[in-house]
């Protein structure tokens, strides 16, 4: 994947990208995974937090860093008033600047309409929406563009409204709207000039999904087939591959959900390792798909998994493919053959939407109570910590410089002491 993001980012200052830089969901690799080492494993309210920023609601978006900013997409009212983007100094462990995204909030069950994370190239910050704005600005908060979609392309028809993160690719977005419960529009992906804001292109996603199967929450992977890069998407039943110039379709994979179930939304991610695409569904099949670039046809699902995910995006180490699960549940798989090294094991009783991180060779994940279990890495379960912050909590911790970022209902957290 870094032959693709790569380049992009490294327009900063005519520098790499650093793995201490958090840029999307899911990290610099856009896999959950962190190269950083010595980092906290055990915290509380009262120890081992180096500053707090107080924040007015809940939000499933993940904190968005590079260098000394962080991005934060902001709901000012828990199921009502505005969206927008927080620029946050971490030498100053303030705000630096806010920037009005959109009105509209509303609640789409336990979410609100700030879920979808920003992501950056250390320039530029984009930043979604869950009705459907998109805006982009510079590092001092000057906005260069903004679009409606659903002004665009119609509204939005999840059942529990749009949440996707965008990726970025090549200085560009890919944009997915796969929906369906409650419109007869078609899904559809976008791919949206990172500069200017205009479509470069949109193609339909057709699927025979029905109810609300064909809504899915989903971010889009990157793979590298052969010598050529294909976008990734998962959601209404099925795994495609696209063409990043032309959005074609390629190819699709179908086995998400075998039995027809109409209630088969998707939300945990596909995740790339080892030549495979980890596609999870609403937990039965996750499927391993050998994209490994054998040839140009319909990659080939070379195992599946009956107790995957339904909400948190699994992690691996390469070797290892760690499964948590709502219910606390987790297990490790051989990435390879998908067998179980070990599972079901518990971790601390509580419902688990946030999408674990594997960091200095342990697992860390916080369930909605904000309890973070944090458990090594490797074939033999062993947990080692259950941090408790007693706030509720949707996001997925960000890893950057030395330290962790955690986002409950009521504070951004920044456990730990910074490296630089």
């Amino acid at each position: 994947m870094r032959r693709v993001l790569v380049p992009a980012f490294a327009l900063l200052l005519g520098t790499a990208v650093s793995a201490s830089n958090w840029p999307q969901w899911r990290g610099p690799e856009l896999n959950g995974v962190s190269p950083e080492t010595a980092l906290p494993r055990t915290w509380s309210p009262a120890e081992g937090i180096a500053w707090t920023l107080p924040r007015p609601s809940r939000s499933g978006a993940t904190p968005i860093i590079w260098g000394d900013m962080v991005f934060l997409n902001v709901a000012t009212e828990e199921f009502t008033g505005d969206l927008e983007l927080w620029a946050v100094d971490r030498r100053t462990r303030g705000v630096a600047w806010k920037k009005h995204l959109a009105g509209g909030n509303k609640q789409g069950r336990k979410q609100n309409m700030s879920s979808p994370s920003p992501v950056t190239d250390g320039r530029t910050v984009w930043v979604m929406t869950g009705v459907g704005v998109l805006k982009a600005f510079d590092f001092t908060g000057t906005e260069k563009w903004s679009r409606d979609l659903q002004a665009d392309y119609g509204k939005f028809g999840l059942n529990w409204e749009y949440a996707s993160s965008p990726l970025l690719l090549d200085g560009d977005l890919i944009v997915p709207v796969l929906h369906g419960m409650k419109t007869d529009d078609p899904s559809y992906v976008l791919r949206i000039d990172g500069a200017t804001g205009r479509t470069k292109w949109k193609v339909e996603r057709p699927t025979d999904a029905i109810h609300e199967s064909p809504d899915a929450y989903t971010t889009p992977a990157l793979v590298t087939r052969g010598s050529a890069q294909e976008v990734v998407i998962t959601g209404g039943d099925i795994v495609t591959g696209h063409d990043p110039a032309t959005g074609t379709e390629i190819w699709r994979v179908h086995g998400l959900n075998p039995q027809n179930n109409g209630a088969y939304r998707i939300v945990a991610s596909p995740v790339v390792a080892g030549g495979l695409l980890i596609a999870p569904t609403r937990v039965r099949p996750m499927l391993a798909i050998d994209v490994a670039g054998r040839g140009t046809g319909t990659p080939e699902t070379v195992w599946s998994f009956d107790q995957g995910p339904d909400v948190p995006t699994p992690v691996t180490d390469g070797k290892l493919l760690y499964v948590v699960r709502d219910n606390g549940n987790v297990f490790a798989l051989d990435l390879k053959t998908g067998a179980t090294v070990y599972g079901p094991e518990r971790l601390t009783p509580g419902t688990y939407s946030a999408s674990p991180v594997l960091a200095d060779g342990h697992i860390y994940v916080t369930n909605e109570d904000g309890v973070t279990s944090v458990y090594k890495a490797g074939p033999t379960f062993e947990i080692v910590a259950e941090n408790r912050m007693d706030d509720y909590c949707l996001s997925s911790i960000a890893v950057s410089d030395g330290q962790l970022f955690l986002r409950t209902k009521t504070n951004l957290w920044v456990i730990g002491e910074r490296k630089s």
